[in-house]
């Protein structure tokens, strides 16, 4: 459902102040903003993002061994198929690409999870949850995409708590990549690597309409830039 965006100060007062507590750098006055008063708000339709979790969840179990035939029959018989990106496909069904790096979308599959409300808490200061990989597609007992979403029933968070939990994320990759420039120490147990994946996924699933967002970016064009 589209709703009009929280007031963009408040959200970043609040989000500065989370950073405070964590004792992390705050980015510069001139820091832009994630959106303008009066932009509207609203998230990817929740298939779309359980799709996208599913996707993601067996990109990452061939990171972690799982052989391309039975990944790439999985997404066959779930009509995935077309939604994984050229990389993703590259690596899941021919191996292509760097096996460390498509790992890490671990936090970005957390992430999901918590826009969906199968997770019930995105904590900056901790991994992804314990038990995560459970509430998501048991690829091993050949669980199929609609029974997963049968099991799940996943009940998708409010787009303005997103939004107010995109901006936390966009001032913490800020915050994380300049205190590790810096060598300062980090307040938790995760590192920049996370933060940014959190990131890239809430970027992709919240939506902006407004005079300064343009179309919703496919998932290998989320810009993490700035």
């Amino acid at each position: 459902m589209t709703v009009t965006s929280p007031d963009p100060q408040r959200v970043r007062e609040a989000s500065l102040e989370a950073l405070h507590r964590l004792r992390l750098p705050l980015p510069p006055p001139n820091f832009p903003l994630a959106w303008e008063p009066g932009d509207l708000v609203e998230l990817r339709p929740g298939e779309e993002i359980e799709a996208r979790a599913a996707i993601l969840n067996v990109v990452l179990a061939r990171a972690f061994g799982m052989p391309s035939q039975l990944a790439t029959e999985w997404l066959r018989e779930a009509r995935l198929e077309e939604r994984l990106t050229a990389p993703e496909w590259q690596f899941v069904a021919e191996g292509d690409g760097d096996e460390r790096s498509f790992a890490l979308h671990l936090e970005a599959l957390f992430a999901l999870s918590w826009l969906l409300g199968i997770a019930m808490d995105l904590d900056p200061l901790l991994p992804s949850a314990e038990g995560l990989m459970d509430r998501l597609p048991n690829l091993p007992q050949g669980e199929t995409f609609a029974a997963w979403r049968q099991r799940t029933l996943a009940a998708p968070r409010g787009a303005g708590d997103a939004a107010t939990q995109l901006d936390l994320y966009y001032c913490l990759d800020w915050s994380y990549l300049e205190a590790e420039r810096r060598r300062l120490p980090l307040p938790g147990q995760i590192d920049s690597n996370s933060i940014g994946q959190r990131r890239w996924a809430l970027e992709w699933a919240v939506v902006f309409t407004g005079p300064y967002h343009g179309d919703p970016p496919g998932w290998e064009d989320v810009d993490l830039s700035t």
